[in-house]
């Protein structure tokens, strides 16, 4: 089992739907366009392009997710494949397009850029979102609080947020590299929303909840529970902002 077939993903990508529209209005995308949707989830930019006619291929690692995104209404219009993003098995140079939902984000850049490359035809549009790092991240900080800062990796989600290195890691291969930065506002109805959402729906979170034994596991809902209050409105309702990105470029011509 993956990490992103725990807990409810689809719940996730409900909340960043808005993301995907906005993925894909920025590339190619009408009748004819072959678009490559990676890492897609349950599907949502996939089928979205489906819909303007584009003929679209989604790919993800995790089965489960395809079958649940080819069971959506115009799942059959797409093509599923089920596959490392990163090395998906797809010919070279076949599309007009490729677009992520805060998808490509967690795969290791370098096998992913050049994957990216690999599928556009030259002059092809690339188009993916990227969570931007905040100092005040109510999803994030009740982990350092309880968890301790995680060790350092060799990538992390949130580095495609840092202008330097997306043009460090994008530059050989694309050009018109192009960042707009934005803002998603996350909202629940009610605080038990919110932490209902972390604790038994988001598959990150949910999978970090898997490694604690109760006692941890309660202080991280206290934390939690905190770091939401904090954003509760006097309805009852809890929202707060998360920065994001849309990164756009061209697949060079001539590839080095």
């Amino acid at each position: 089992m993956s990490t992103w077939s725990v807990g409810r993903y689809e719940t996730v990508a409900e909340f960043i739907a808005p993301i995907a529209t906005e993925v894909v209005a920025a590339v190619p995308r009408g009748p004819g366009t072959a678009l490559v949707d990676l890492a897609c989830g349950t599907g949502t930019a996939a089928l979205h392009a489906a819909r303007l006619g584009a003929h679209v291929t989604g790919v993800d690692i995790t089965p489960e997710l395809l079958a649940f995104a080819a069971a959506k209404p115009g799942g059959d219009k797409v093509e599923w494949v089920a596959a490392d993003a990163s090395a998906t098995g797809l010919p070279d140079a076949a599309f007009d397009a490729a677009v992520s939902n805060m998808g490509t984000i967690f795969v290791e850049p370098s096998a992913m850029v050049a994957e990216m490359a690999r599928l556009l035809k030259p002059g092809g549009t690339l188009g993916f979102s990227t969570w931007v790092k905040a100092i005040d991240n109510p999803f994030f900080t009740p982990i350092v609080e309880v968890l301790g800062q995680p060790a350092p990796g060799p990538f992390s989600p949130d580095q495609w947020g840092v202008p330097e290195l997306v043009h460090e890691r994008l530059d050989t291969d694309f050009a018109d590299v192009n960042i707009e930065n934005r803002t998603l506002i996350w909202r629940f109805g009610s605080l038990a929303d919110g932490v209902r959402f972390v604790t038994e729906e988001s598959p990150v979170h949910v999978t970090t909840f898997s490694y604690l034994d109760d006692a941890t596991r309660t202080r991280l809902v206290d934390a939690f529970t905190a770091a939401f209050t904090a954003h509760e409105a006097p309805d009852g309702t809890v929202a707060f902002d998360a920065p994001y990105a849309v990164i756009t470029a061209h697949r060079r011509p001539e590839l080095p």
